[in-house]
């Protein structure tokens, strides 16, 4: 079969595998739609390092070269010895984390920082293939009312969940999200769904800032050439945010998250920030506010199967702004998200059936 194997830093390569085949306590997945994260990316410029390369990950036993893709819905086609829960047959999407479940943290239910945690798609073979295979424990069945395409949008969609519960934000709360790209918009539903008042989304993006507005943002404010604490405040009688999602990534974008936050607000850091930010702590002191951080996800999928079930939460068609066949994943997927065009893009989907 088709894959996607990852070698390393700028060396991905689409090969021929063997098609694997399920133990006990295992399902085989026919991949329908897989869609490409920000980390694939990143992995692939030598930025991620989640790839195990010079030794193999510890808990999983697997080092380079790995099957990348761990967004992904799919059909059960074959399970093996003692799998309860699921059918042939069955519509399903994967959780992508691989917990020990044996050490302090994951005793503690906090799988999410388990301390050797290892991930479908980074430390064992993932969905950028046609068929794949993954533990029981795994697998999440898929209601007829939930697409293929919007299964694939599980994953990012947990972590909205988590971050939107994590910021213990309470009804009708003023919100800020900074950022709207797919974390970003997939949040603000998230917070829109539990419960918030005004939610204004910081983006300088127009083509963003629309799909923004059209999914339920309040205000949508470019924050170049502004005075964005100002902005918000004239919003929300000068409280500005009681909750801000930061979901850039990004160190200015931590920054206008502080800004547009107001006294005993909580920040949320969801985008992965690589660097170091220079923050005001005078005003996080004095004002009372909290940073927290969200990674990932415990339990949130099925809360975010139960989004897209009762389409509290949108993202097919929304969200995806290129659907491509396996082939092209390189050149029109992972390529296209590092180039010029890349700001064009919230999401592209890959299947190995086109």
């Amino acid at each position: 079969m088709k894959a996607l194997r990852y070698y390393g830093g700028k060396d991905m390569r689409l090969e021929n595998i063997p098609e694997p085949e399920p133990g006990p306590g295992e399902v085989k997945i026919k991949v329908k739609w897989c869609g490409i994260c920000g980390a694939d990316v990143q992995e692939y410029q030598g930025g991620a390092g989640l790839l195990p390369v010079k030794k193999p990950h510890p808990g999983t036993g697997k080092m380079a070269p790995i099957t990348g893709g761990h967004e992904f819905s799919g059909q059960v086609v074959k399970i093996g010895d003692n799998v309860h829960g699921v059918q042939v047959g069955d519509k399903a999407t994967v959780r992508p984390t691989i917990p020990c479940y044996k050490c302090y943290y994951c005793k503690k239910g906090q799988h999410i920082q388990c301390a050797i945690l290892g991930s479908i798609g980074g430390a064992a073979d993932g969905a950028f293939a046609e068929f794949i295979v993954v533990s029981n424990d795994n697998v999440y069945r898929l209601p007829n009312e939930v697409t293929y395409e919007m299964g694939a949008f599980t994953e990012p969609l947990a972590c909205a969940v988590r971050a939107v519960k994590r910021s213990r934000m309470e009804l009708g709360a003023n919100v800020a999200i900074v950022g709207a790209g797919p974390i970003g918009l997939l949040t603000m539903q998230v917070a829109n769904a539990c419960g918030a008042g005004k939610i204004i989304v910081f983006e300088m993006l127009s083509n963003r800032g629309q799909m923004a507005k059209e999914l339920g943002a309040t205000e949508v404010i470019n924050p170049k050439g502004v005075d964005p604490g100002r902005a918000i405040a004239e919003l929300t009688e000068g409280r500005r945010a009681d909750v801000v999602f930061e979901c850039a990534g990004k160190s200015d974008a931590m920054l206008l998250s502080e800004t547009v936050s107001g006294k005993a607000s909580t920040i949320v850091e969801v985008g992965t920030m690589p660097t170091t930010c220079d923050f005001p702590f005078f005003n996080l002191f004095f004002r009372e506010k909290t940073i927290i951080a969200s990674q990932g996800y415990v339990d949130e999928f099925p809360p975010a199967i139960s989004l897209l079930t009762s389409k509290k939460v949108r993202c097919d068609p929304e969200l995806i702004s290129a659907k491509i066949k396996l082939d092209d994943i390189l050149e029109k997927g992972i390529k296209e998200l590092m180039g010029e065009r890349k700001l064009e893009h919230c999401k592209i989907l890959v299947s190995p059936e086109l």
